[in-house]
């Protein structure tokens, strides 16, 4: 019996740990001798025999490779699907980072802890502080979303002016080149106050001609546009999805041909003969600054059938620069994306001749356009519409926050209704949870990193938590944010909610193929190695890879059924107090994820490819693992403030919760129910355990984004702050301040009123009564006489003129005041 404990300790530890092969077969040598010669168990020799065979042919590679290995690769290379070049182009671009740790069933969280904090720069943080304020003033969005459907000229100016449409192009071209942390802050500081001017500064700065230029451009083209893109004297957009190729755009219709031809350079005048080129058709659309563009970046196909570049016909798809004054460019079109201002529509041209030297990068870069555009994308999807959505969620907390303790019902704040609470707690939580995955992403970024995976987590997570923060925002503010008008602040950002839930990849798409499907092959220790030594008939290679796997499934096996048993009570933590059991679960759930995702591979094959419920499960594990592991990141980032545990608490154990269900769902739905079964009782051997966070948890989140706190503050910075209190934003920080001031002597008067003392009606009667009788000071007087004003301004909503008797406003006074 001793002897059997011993050797499962023995192979647990061994597992575990993730023992080499040499380590596994000293081990259990060593047992076997402890048997025969220490527990007096006889060994048959027969045991020894199979033992030294069986360790020969794992430790010798030749004989591993020739009995074991090299079969399985015979197998391998039949049943792995084929995989497009779109398809390798999109898995090769980008890098992995703190996903692959995530991936590897063992997280270091030492790693993730010492990973640098993103700082602006003092260059930086003046320009927000300066430019990025004054643009913001300048702002009215109901009158660029209701009235001119545009910025006004002077805000364009500014724009061009200061920089904004360059700031990720180079010093050395004018540019202001800001880390990709500092973009990102800029852009959410703007969209704040407006998603119009959000939208117009950040698709230069993303995904666009400056972008692609910097990483593939020619000098010449760099020395051309670069500058002038920084100093506003080009508008870019890049025209990518077609009617018919949206999500898919690696199938764009829009092709061209290499010829020869003539044109002239609309930015010269100059006439060119009997040049090599291509002549190009396109039909776009929901092309972003399309219709004033003054450089349009042009991604088509491109078709050699003359041979006039080498012996390929079928170049690929290629990205180009052409002015939109070129001959045959149609642009001025416009589309309304709902909600926004934004200038946003077609482009159009057939058989458009453009010289060699357009092509972006020159002649060598025809047909890498599509790994261009995944590398760039991989980076932009971390930034723009992330950090858009971090902006919604900071503007919910903090109008949400402030309305829930200005507006009362029944004599409460609507915010001390749980209802409402269990609404303002989510909107809290998920702010708290977008800025904190993006924050991290950000980093990644500054560090070199261009994380393809996160950028799909990124997109998807914090769209999607925005549109949940903004419809909460929607409920808990009720008619206030259903009447448009200059006093509402919630609803152009919820009507432009599918915008950023559709563009820059769908988000069902997004879930169900991009982030696991792209994710299962990047950061998975294994795999890709597997698929390289496949497609390059690489026996050696493939047998170190899939000896490794091996040992990680047996490893994930063991690991995964001892921290369920344990509750993972005794894994590492690098931090003691509130979050030690965070990290902890973490650990827990990265090894359970590791084994699913290992199972999923071979119970499915290469069919999980196109099951895309599981795959969308598995790319929730993924998600939510990296979510709460952000949010602790932020939370040590920030000091461990005892003001933020609430929101901390209900950021990671929402987060864990999420990791939960989507295992369980990965279970109850795997085809072959034994293996679901097997996988349950070792992932889940006590049940699910895990909650949500509490009701008490989310009263005290809701409860800190009403008062004027710590909390409150961290949330909500960096977002744009009007000080003029005719401003709807601008008056609920001095409402709040003076309904919380007032709210003892606004008690006092309404228990005078219970015990019948006033002989008027009116609340503004009844407040002169208290003066005059003494039971009020002159001062109290005037701090409830502003703090009603400045609440009704708050409570109000726009009523617009309709040539019809106005209301009598001495009345309304008399009666409200």
């Amino acid at each position: 019996m001793l002897s059997a404990i011993l050797l499962i300790v023995l192979v647990g530890v061994l597992a575990y740990y993730r023992a080499p092969v040499i380590v596994w077969t000293i081990g259990l040598a060593i047992w076997l001798l402890a048997l025969q010669f220490g527990f007096g168990v006889a060994v048959h020799p027969a045991v020894w025999g199979v033992f030294a065979l069986v360790a020969a042919v794992l430790n010798i590679t030749p004989l591993r490779r020739a009995v074991f290995t090299g079969p399985v690769f015979g197998i391998f290379k039949k049943i792995t699907p084929p995989m497009s070049q779109t398809e390798q182009e999109a898995i090769n671009a980008g890098t992995v980072w703190w996903d692959r740790d995530l991936f590897s069933g063992r997280p270091d969280w030492q790693r993730l802890l010492s990973f640098p904090d993103p700082k602006l720069t003092a260059e930086e943080q003046a320009f927000l502080d300066g430019p990025t304020e004054q643009l913001c003033s300048m702002i009215d969005d109901w009158k660029v979303t209701h009235e001119d459907m545009d910025l006004p000229e002077p805000v364009w100016q500014f724009i061009k002016d200061n920089g904004f449409l360059g700031m990720i192009v180079k010093k050395q071209y004018g540019g202001l080149e800001f880390s990709n942390y500092a973009h990102a802050k800029v852009v959410t500081k703007i969209a704040t106050r407006g998603g119009t001017a959000a939208v117009t500064v950040m698709v230069p700065n993303s995904l666009g001609p400056g972008e692609l230029l910097q990483h593939y451009g020619t000098d010449a083209q760099k020395d051309y546009y670069l500058p002038r893109l920084a100093k506003g004297l080009e508008i870019p957009c890049f025209a990518l999805t077609s009617p018919s190729a949206g999500s898919d755009a690696g199938s764009i219709p829009d092709f061209g041909v290499v010829c020869r031809g003539s044109y002239t350079d609309p930015r010269t005048g100059e006439h060119h003969e009997d040049v090599l080129g291509v002549r190009v058709s396109w039909e776009k659309r929901w092309i972003t600054l399309a219709p004033v563009a003054t450089i349009l970046g042009l991604a088509f196909k491109m078709y050699d059938p003359d041979h006039l570049l080498g012996d390929k016909e079928e170049i690929g798809i290629t990205c180009a620069l052409v002015p939109t004054e070129h001959e045959g460019v149609c642009i001025g079109r416009r589309h309304y994306p709902g909600g926004a201002a934004f200038m946003n529509g077609p482009t159009w041209g057939s058989e458009v001749f453009i010289p060699m030297d357009w092509i972006i990068g020159g002649r060598e870069y025809a047909g890498q356009g599509w790994r261009m555009l995944v590398e760039c994308l991989s980076v932009g999807r971390c930034i723009s519409l992330p950090a858009m959505s971090v902006a919604s969620g900071k503007v919910a907390t903090f109008v949400t926050g402030a309305f829930a303790r200005i507006r009362d019902q029944f004599g409460l704040p609507i915010g001390k209704f749980e209802g409402v609470d269990e609404a303002m707690a989510r909107i809290a939580g998920y702010t708290y949870q977008m800025e904190a995955s993006q924050d991290l992403a950000l980093t990644g970024l500054d560090m070199g990193e261009k994380p393809s995976v996160l950028s799909a987590v990124l997109k998807y997570h914090n769209t999607e938590r925005m549109r949940k923060a903004l419809n909460d925002a929607m409920d808990v503010h009720g008619g206030k944010a259903v009447v448009l008008g200059p006093r509402n602040y919630l609803a152009r950002a919820y009507q432009a909610i599918p915008i950023a839930i559709t563009v820059e990849g769908a988000n069902i798409l997004t879930r169900s193929m991009i982030i696991y499907g792209q994710g299962a092959i990047r950061c998975h220790p294994f795999v890709l190695r597997e698929m390289k030594a496949a497609m390059a008939n690489d026996g050696k290679a493939f047998d170190a890879a899939i000896t490794g796997h091996i040992n990680f499934v047996i490893s994930n096996v063991f690991r995964s059924l001892w921290l369920g048993l344990t509750g993972a009570r005794f894994a590492g933590s690098p931090k003691s107090g509130v979050t030690a059991r965070y990290y902890k679960q973490l650990t827990r759930f990265s090894s359970a994820f590791a084994l699913l995702s290992d199972m999923a591979m071979f119970s499915l094959g290469g069919s999980l490819k196109f099951r895309e419920k599981l795959s969308a499960r598995l790319g929730d594990m993924l998600s939510n693992l990296y979510i709460a592991s952000a949010c602790l990141k932020r939370f040590e980032r920030d000091g461990a403030p005892k003001e933020d545990i609430a929101v901390m608490q209900w950021a990671v154990e929402n987060a864990l919760y999420d990791v939960q269900m989507a295992m369980t769902g990965f279970l109850n739905n795997l085809p072959n129910r034994f293996l679901a079964g097997v996988l349950r009782k070792i992932i889940f051997p006590w049940g699910q355990t895990l909650r949500p966070a509490s009701d008490r948890v989310g009263t005290q989140v809701a409860r800190g984004i009403m008062e004027m706190g710590p909390m409150r503050e961290r949330l909500t910075r960096g977002m744009y702050r009007p000080k003029d209190e005719s401003d709807a934003v601008g008056v609920l920080e001095p409402a709040l301040q003076a309904v919380v001031a007032t709210e003892p002597i606004e008690q006092k008067l309404r228990k005078m009123g219970r015990e019948g003392k006033f002989r008027t009606i009116t609340a503004k009667e009844r407040l002169a009564e208290a003066l005059a009788a003494g039971w009020i000071t002159q001062s109290e007087y005037d701090a409830v006489a502003r703090a009603r004003k400045l609440k009704r301004d708050v409570i109000m909503v726009d009523d617009f003129d309709m040539g019809m008797k106005q209301f009598d406003e001495k009345l309304l006074e008399r009666l409200i005041f």
